[in-house]
């Protein structure tokens, strides 16, 4: 059985959310939603889980470095792409390393595809390496 992948997606914006889980969800992939730090914690806290996190940092109620960084001393295995304009990643990749950035824009959905897929890609070849295939 293949493993259903779940992605969190986390941006200020809902009709950004909404296009991108319905992109993903095409795609075959779980798709949750959060809307500002505080979701984004939650979920790297409290709840199942993610295998990646789509983020665009500017998000309400957060400092964008301190969540971060709270992301990665929670959760340091979970790839981060950062999804936002060129000018607010070179602020934030300075603190959350390994990120992987896709400037938002009109064709900027399939890179994302494409980033997604092979970090997940990666993912999977190195659990089966472990004995650890989750099909």
């Amino acid at each position: 059985m293949k493993k259903e992948f779940k992605i969190l997606i986390a941006d200020r914006n809902p009709n950004v959310r909404d296009f991108l889980k319905r992109e993903m969800t095409a795609e075959g992939y779980t798709v949750e939603l959060a809307e500002n730090g505080r979701e984004v914690l939650k979920w790297a806290y409290h709840r199942d889980p993610v295998d990646i996190l789509i983020l665009d940092p500017d998000l309400p109620d957060a400092e964008e470095s301190l969540l971060l960084k709270k992301l990665k001393q929670k959760t340091p295995y979970l790839p981060v792409i950062l999804h936002t304009f060129f000018s607010d990643y070179i602020n934030t990749s300075k603190i959350f390393d390994p990120t992987v950035f896709v400037e938002k824009g009109g064709n900027s959905i399939e890179q994302l595809k494409k980033v997604i897929a092979g970090i997940l890609n990666k993912s999977v070849g190195k659990d089966i390496q472990r004995g650890n295939s989750k099909s």
